[in-house]
């Protein structure tokens, strides 16, 4: 859990304002805590697992990507989209409805649940050269 994890959290509100950041995974859900939002403990655990991803909203980490993309996911918790942060938005989501990516509305600040470094995410390096391009 992000609150575990160390400098994680003081490390994102010290820099959210002053540098761009892609939060993969347990950063994903540290810039959603930063921000109010609370995780939430999923039955099913997705370990090493590919499943699709649907692309709801406009962010340049999926510019030049298909609309639903495969991806890898090694993960408990989600950020719950329930009581979700105004200053966030939701830009990917899975079949079921979970937060799969999001980034902020003011800042240059990005967050996918799913490991674009992953070999089970074929578009992760495009997703990664998008933030490199823009940050």
């Amino acid at each position: 859990l992000p609150e575990e994890a160390g400098l994680l959290m003081p490390l994102i509100r010290q820099y959210a304002e002053t540098k761009s950041m892609l939060g993969v995974c347990l950063g994903h859900q540290a810039m959603g805590e930063v921000f109010g939002a609370k995780l939430e403990n999923i039955p099913f655990v997705f370990h090493g697992v590919q499943t699709p991803v649907d692309i709801i909203a406009g962010d340049y980490l999926f510019d030049g990507i298909p609309n639903e993309i495969l991806v890898g996911r090694y993960h408990s918790w989600i950020v719950s989209e329930e009581h979700f942060p105004a200053e966030l938005e939701i830009t990917a989501v899975d079949k079921a409805g979970d937060v799969m990516a999001m980034k902020h509305r003011q800042l240059d600040l990005h967050g996918v649940q799913f490991h674009p470094e992953s070999i089970l995410t074929p578009e992760g390096i495009r997703i990664m050269q998008n933030f490199l391009q823009h940050a």
